[in-house]
């Protein structure tokens, strides 16, 4: 019997059988947390609060959903008793939808969910091997630890388990927290391609980099997963996060860098995460714009079609 109470993402009505056009994916994941608990409330949060947003986007000239069908999975669970086990059944939950016929979007739960997603897109259709995907991380942190509090697969340490992996690229953008471990990474893997927050957002009277950074967009090739750690953005509009950082990207800094994303030629995006949200009580900022950045990378992915 189909759940007629669980919530749909942007409240959109849904056919009760596929095939669909584009799966919202619920991990409400929480293992390694290092510091605010709550994020495994996050992916419901952000449900239910997307359908007080605005279907219709500039981009489109229209309201989503275009014509196109939407589905919101029932939410993974797991009662598996270690980590790896876990992140094993994240692999099993999202391997149904990783097949080239419908564009997934993850909501998480803590950015660990990364790593079991790109180990999975090793059997995607269009992807002969992982060294020809590029991860493009918007973040506050590097997440490049070899470990954290001693567990190797932990939000901290993703990127670094997902390069281990054989991830070929990952262009970070919006980082601004980062070890002296992670900093001699950036420097001397060419793998990596870090964007730090100061220098693309800048200060009054100092040239920034970020003409630089979209142009660097431009010039992106093959397929791309995007992944979206909430506190990529600045803290004063996603205050309830993991981990807060000031300094982050603008919320409109954060929309034109997806839209730049998806209009390049060159690269193909075959889906997408929005992590570590974390309901607060700031009349739920947090998880609402969490649900406009999900809305646009919809928009955004409709506009490629």
């Amino acid at each position: 019997m189909k759940d007629l109470q669980r919530p749909r993402f942007l409240g959109l009505e849904e056919e009760e059988k596929g095939p669909y056009d584009l799966v919202i994916l619920p991990i409400p994941f929480e293992m390694t947390v290092s510091w605010n608990e709550g994020t495994s409330n996050g992916p419901n949060s952000c449900i239910e609060v997307s359908s007080q947003v605005e279907l219709y986007d500039p981009l489109l000239n229209s309201e989503i959903p275009c014509g196109l069908s939407f589905h919101t999975a029932e939410e993974w669970s797991s009662e598996e008793p270690t980590l790896r086990k876990q992140l094993d059944s994240i692999q099993k939950y999202i391997k149904p939808w990783i097949n080239g016929e419908q564009f997934p979007i993850v909501l998480g739960g803590e950015h660990g969910i990364l790593l079991p997603i790109i180990e999975v897109l090793n059997e995607h259709p269009e992807v002969e091997n992982l060294n020809q995907v590029t991860i493009i991380q918007i973040d506050a942190h590097a997440d490049l630890r070899d470990t954290l509090n001693g567990e190797k697969f932990s939000h901290g340490t993703v990127i670094k388990r997902c390069l281990d992996a054989g991830v070929g690229k990952v262009i970070q953008i919006g980082i601004r927290a980062y070890s002296e471990e992670e900093a001699k990474i950036i420097d001397t893997d060419d793998r990596i391609e870090t964007w730090h927050a100061r220098d693309i957002l800048g200060v009054i009277e100092r040239d920034t980099g970020w003409p630089k950074l979209m142009e660097r967009i431009t010039q992106i090739e093959g397929h791309v997963w995007l992944t979206f750690d909430i506190d990529g953005l600045d803290a004063g509009i996603v205050p309830s996060t993991g981990t807060p950082v000031p300094g982050g990207l603008s919320y409109w800094a954060a929309i034109e860098i997806i839209e730049k994303i998806f209009t390049t030629n060159s690269a193909k995006v075959i889906g997408s995460d929005i992590n570590e949200i974390l309901p607060g009580g700031e009349n739920g900022l947090t998880q609402f714009n969490a649900a406009l950045i999900t809305t646009k990378i919809i928009a955004c992915h409709i506009s490629t079609l």
